[in-house]
Formats: C-alpha cells, sequence, structure tokens
C-alpha cells in the first residue's frame, strides 16, 4: 500500500489504519516509537484527504471513523463531541403546544349531538324571557313594575333552586351502572319538554312557579354533558375548543330564542292577519288556544326542539360510562337501522371502536364464546376499580376552584335574567313620574327608569348578545387563550364584568328619539346598548368555557368525574337561585327609591368577590388523589399548563 493509495482511500483507509494500529499497540507493547510516529502519519494523511471523497464512503464506515466518548459517570450530564474537539451540553428546547384547530376535533359527529342537545335548552330558557314580564302583567294587570321584578326573580331562582336540590343526585345516576349518562340527557331534555309546555298553558304565577321548578328538577344536563365531552375529548390541546362548544351553542339559543318568543308570543294581539278573527287561519273569531293561552305557541315550538334533541340522543349519543359503554345500547341499533334500511346509507359507527387498551373489548364484538369471557372480564375489572368517598374530594384545590365557580355563576346567570327585566321597565316620564317623589333625573346615582321595550324589540336587544359572543368565541377566544393559556385567560377576562354592569344602567339616560313613554330607540340608544354588550359578552365568552375546564381538571378522581360535575352544577344553580332573588328585590327596591342601578352595581360588588377568588385559581389533571395502588404520571404539557 503506498501514500497515494492511502489517500484515495478515504474514511475505509482510515479507519482500518486506526483500528489495526490500536490493536498492535495493545499486544505488542514492544514495537519502536518511530514506527508507531509512522503509522500515525499515515492515518492522519487519511484524515486530511478531500471533501468529496469522504462524502463517497459507506455510512457504515463513516460511524466507525467517527470518534467516541465514553459512557457518562452515573449523576453527570452527558456531552456531544464536535469534529472542533470541542465538548458541548445538548441544548434543552422546550416544545410550545399548538392550538388546535376545529376541523382536527375529533369524534365530531358526537360533539355535534351534544351540542344540538345543550342548544335546544337555552333556546327554550331565552324564548320565555323576552315576554315573561308581560305573561306575569298578564295575570293580574293592577301589580306594580316593582313587584313583578320581583316574581321575575323568583321565578328565575325557582328553576335553579330545584336544580340545586336534584343536579348532585342526576350526577351520581350518571356515575351508576343502573343509568349512565345518556340515560340522564334523556330524562332532562323530556323533562324541560313537559315544563315548556306546562309553563306556556299556565293562567297564573303559582302554575308557572311549579312548572319552572319541575323543569328545573329533572334537568341536570349541564354537568352531564361537561362530564362527556371530557370523555370524548382527552387531550388537552383540544379541550379549549371542545369545552367551548357548550358556551357557543347557548350564545346561538341566545340568538335564535329570544327572536322566537318575541316573535310567536301573544299572535292574536301581533299578527291578526294570520291568527286573528277573520284572518287566514283565525277564522271568524281567531284561533281559541291563543286567544286564551297567548304565550303558548313559543313554548310548543321550544317543546318540538327538545322532542327532535332527544330523538336525536337515542339514536346516534355513545354511551361514554366506563362500564355501560361495553353494552349493547337499543337506541344506537336502532338508529343504524334506519341509516341502512329507510335512508340507504352505510353507518360508518357500526364497527367497534378501536380499544382503548388490551382489555377492552369492542362494542359489536362476534357473539362467541371467547370474546363474550374476554368482555365480562374486562366489565369485572372496571367494577373492582375503587372509587373515590365524597367525603375525601373537598381538596384545597377543588374549594377554590368550585369557590370561583359558585361566584361567577352568581353574577353572569344574574345578569341574564336582571337585562330583560331592564328592557322591560317603563321609562322615566317626569309627567307621571314612578316614584311620585322623584321629580328629576340626578347624576350619579339618583335616576330611574328602563328601556321600555316591547318583546319583539327585547328579542332584538338579547340576540345582539348572542351574536357578539359567536363573532368573539370563533375569532377572538382561540388566539387570546394560545398568547396567555387557561389560567391567565379566565383572570383576565372576568376583570371586564365590574366595568359591564356599572355602566348598563346608564343607558336608560341616553338620549333617544322618542318621548317617554314611548320605548326607547335611536342610534346612540342601540350603540350604548351593543357597546355594553360588548364587555360583558366578551368576559362571559372567555370566562365560561375556561372555568368549565377548570372544574372538569380539578375534579380529585376520574372515578367520580360525573359526581364531581353534578357538585359544580349544583353549587352553580344554587348561586344562580340567590342571584336572581337577591338582584330581583334590590332592582325593586331601586324603582321605589329612584336608583335603577341598585341590582346591577350589587352584580358588580359580587364580580369584584369572583375577581379575588379567581387569583387563587389553578389547573390541574384530574387525578389530584391517588388510591392505593395508583401511580402519578406527569406530562410536561399539563405540567406547564399548570403553571400558566
Amino acid at each position: 500500500m503506498t501514500d497515494q493509495d492511502g489517500s484515495r482511500g478515504g474514511f475505509p483507509k482510515a479507519a482500518t489504519a486506526f483500528l489495526h494500529e490500536s490493536s498492535r499497540s495493545i499486544d505488542s507493547t514492544t514495537s519502536s516509537s518511530n514506527t508507531l510516529r509512522d503509522e500515525e502519519i499515515k492515518g492522519l494523511e487519511a484524515w486530511s484527504s478531500p471533501r468529496k471523497e469522504v462524502l463517497d464512503a459507506e455510512e457504515d464506515d463513516h460511524l466507525l471513523a467517527i470518534p467516541t466518548t465514553p459512557p457518562p459517570v452515573d449523576g453527570a450530564t452527558p456531552r456531544l463531541s464536535f469534529q472542533d474537539g470541542k465538548s458541548r451540553s445538548p441544548k434543552k428546547t422546550k416544545t410550545k403546544s399548538k392550538t388546535a384547530s376545529w376541523s382536527s376535533l375529533p369524534r365530531k359527529g358526537q360533539l355535534a349531538l351534544l351540542t344540538a342537545s345543550r342548544l335546544a335548552e337555552p333556546l327554550t330558557q331565552t324564548s320565555l324571557q323576552s315576554y315573561m314580564f308581560y305573561q306575569l302583567k298578564s295575570f293580574d294587570p293592577s301589580q306594580s313594575d316593582s313587584a313583578i321584578s320581583t316574581q321575575a326573580g323568583m321565578l328565575a331562582a325557582a328553576f335553579t333552586l330545584a336544580q340545586f336540590v336534584t343536579a348532585i343526585l342526576w350526577g351520581r345516576a350518571a356515575d351508576s351502572e343502573r343509568c349512565g349518562r345518556k340515560m340522564v340527557l334523556l330524562i332532562g331534555l323530556t323533562g324541560t319538554m313537559i315544563s315548556a309546555i306546562g309553563f306556556g298553558f299556565s293562567k297564573s304565577y303559582a302554575s308557572v312557579v311549579f312548572w319552572r321548578c319541575l323543569g328545573g328538577a329533572l334537568n341536570g344536563n349541564v354537568g352531564v354533558m361537561r362530564t362527556m365531552i371530557s370523555e370524548i375529548i382527552k387531550e388537552k390541546k383540544f379541550q379549549s375548543r371542545a369545552f367551548m362548544l357548550l358556551p357557543m351553542t347557548f350564545n346561538i339559543g341566545v340568538i335564535i330564542g329570544p327572536i322566537l318568543g318575541g316573535v310567536l308570543s301573544d299572535p292574536i294581539n301581533q299578527h291578526p292577519g294570520i291568527f286573528g278573527p277573520d284572518s287566514l287561519l283565525g277564522g271568524k273569531e281567531g284561533i281559541w288556544w291563543m286567544r286564551n293561552w297567548p304565550y303558548a305557541l313559543p313554548n310548543l315550538v321550544s317543546a318540538c326542539f327538545l322532542f327532535s334533541a332527544a330523538t336525536g340522543l337515542f339514536l346516534g349519543l355513545e354511551e361514554t360510562h366506563e362500564i355501560l359503554k361495553h353494552r349493547p345500547d337499543r337506541g344506537r341499533q336502532i338508529g343504524a337501522w334506519i341509516l341502512r334500511t329507510i335512508l340507504r346509507r352505510r353507518d360508518r359507527q357500526e364497527y367497534a371502536q378501536l380499544a382503548s387498551d388490551d382489555t377492552d373489548a369492542p362494542t359489536n364484538a362476534p357473539n362467541d364464546i371467547e370474546m363474550q369471557t374476554a368482555k365480562e372480564a374486562n366489565e369485572q375489572k372496571l367494577r373492582g376499580r375503587k372509587k373515590l368517598p365524597v367525603s375525601r374530594i373537598w381538596t384545597k384545590r377543588v374549594v377554590i376552584t368550585l369557590l370561583a365557580h359558585a361566584t361567577l355563576a352568581f353574577h353572569v346567570g344574574t345578569f341574564n335574567n336582571l337585562w330583560f327585566i331592564f328592557l322591560s321597565t317603563p321609562r322615566f316620564d317626569p309627567e307621571h313620574p314612578s316614584p311620585p317623589t322623584h321629580h328629576h333625573q340626578s347624576l350619579p346615582f339618583s335616576f330611574t327608569g328602563g328601556l321600555a321595550l316591547p318583546p319583539a324589540r327585547i328579542g332584538l336587544a338579547l340576540s345582539i348578545l348572542g351574536s357578539l359572543g359567536i363573532i368573539i368565541q370563533l375569532f377572538i377566544y382561540p388566539k387570546w387563550t394560545a398568547i396567555f393559556g387557561l389560567v391567565r385567560s379566565y383572570r383576565y377576562s372576568i376583570m371586564l364584568f365590574p366595568l359591564a354592569y356599572f355602566l348598563v344602567p346608564y343607558l336608560s339616560l341616553l338620549p333617544s328619539s322618542t318621548a317617554p313613554p314611548k320605548a326607547a330607540d335611536g342610534i346612540v340608544v342601540w350603540l350604548g346598548i351593543a357597546f355594553v354588550l360588548l364587555i360583558q359578552v366578551m368576559a362571559r365568552t372567555f370566562a365560561l368555557p375556561a372555568t368549565n375546564i377548570l372544574v372538569n381538571n380539578n375534579c380529585p378522581h376520574p372515578s367520580i368525574l360525573g359526581t364531581f360535575h353534578g357538585i359544580a352544577q349544583s353549587i352553580s344553580s344554587l348561586s344562580r337561585t340567590i342571584g336572581p332573588a337577591v338582584a330581583g328585590w334590590l332592582y325593586g327596591r331601586g324603582l321605589v327609591w329612584g336608583v335603577v342601578g341598585t341590582g346591577f352595581w350589587g352584580l358588580g360588588v359580587a364580580a369584584l368577590v369572583n375577581n379575588f377568588a379567581g387569583c387563587f385559581v389553578r389547573d390541574s389533571d384530574g387525578h389530584e388523589i391517588l388510591l392505593e395502588g395508583e401511580v402519578r404520571q406527569v406530562d410536561e404539557e399539563e405540567e406547564d399548563g399548570g403553571k400558566r
């Protein structure tokens, strides 16, 4: 071998030279230093061969030619060696979690069924808000406006009080093997449908209170829906989108419901050419049941929406309970048969879902002995899992989270009721002041009167609230949460509530194009309404999905997730029971005192308490308490999210 040949050999020759020299130096220590120096020179000449020759070398030979370092000593930080002779430590790269897009959400069909069911409920609730003041007035026209305001607050409190009593029971029923999540949702939709029909055909204040109590007692759906979303969407990167579906659906209901109620209420007087005497559909005297029950039509339409939602759930929704989801579902079997036989469509969900672990058996597995035995063994294993007692859930983190959740529900839920009362309240008329001793308006606090809007315009004003919420949720909320994270976006958003509540009463002082007692109108009035609602809706749009995620993630153990959401809904219902009752009473007293802002400014104080509690809220992984035999799994993304 010549120097020229060695130079052309590139890396293969160099590697051979080094390996050969290493073995010679170990086996023969008696070789002369001159011979060793000559061989080293040959190796260095091979290293200095042209780069083109180096790139042509075989991959395996190239790896042999790279100098290596000995393994690190225990406890030492590993270092990388480079050809320049320098030793460097590897840099830690922090992976930034990307915000999931709407199109990347998994299980869209199941989420669509849940959101459609959620839409039917706010549609019913917000529909009656647009005419409730006038329906209560029809029971006893001699009542004062302050008395009706108090009745409206008590009526709203009746629904949430019944929810408070039964929400935990529905949560436990959703966690039980005898009932499950899906059955609770079906009962809730059916109960709401029956109560809506009864409310529409009521002729007294006592009867509407009864039907609202019945609807609240049979409805524990919000907590169960949140539980199912958390079980369908397990990855945190999808949670901000998935949990935003329920508030977004509420905003859609806020858009449609008030318009529906405002247009369809008292149809004979609003649309005499269609339903009145000698009309298209009314005949000689008008439609008799519309004449006797003028507020029944919007409730019947709402009942149709609720029935459609319940039917869709029965035929298509999958059970997410860890034991019941493995059992046959008669409703989904009927739904699959309708798709195949009547609609001539292939049901993609007819096939079994991939098992999440080795023990999970497919839902529609073949009915043979081996698969049946595996399925029974899996159910037996799930039944044997330990369940956290309810008495152990009250950790410091849970108490703080539920306190923040309760205070948020107090003022947000109350605002929706107080807002439509304020819109319905007659304007201040100097010629006929109410109260009689209040002859002139005085800033900054001694002024009274509402906007005196009729049901149709109240529906429009409430629809503005929902429309703004949809726009903010689609275009602003995802970027906001991506920048600030879950906890900080929650804290920043709730700071806007006190400002919105402080400004609302001053809408009655804006210049109107119409004189009292006519309804307030004009560009300035509607711009003022839009501005105040923009602040309130922006705060609500950011705060509600965040608090739902925080409640879900701070559940101390997965075995009681449904029960925990039931507890959260029960606490929320208690807040929304006390809130409208207290704020309605304050608002009524304010009309007597000549200070219309008392109710809204009271909400501002509650919002400040919510801000204080929000300072101590933290994110978690939904598994704070470990039972015997469980091991905590640390997720870097979750750990980082909790710090934010």
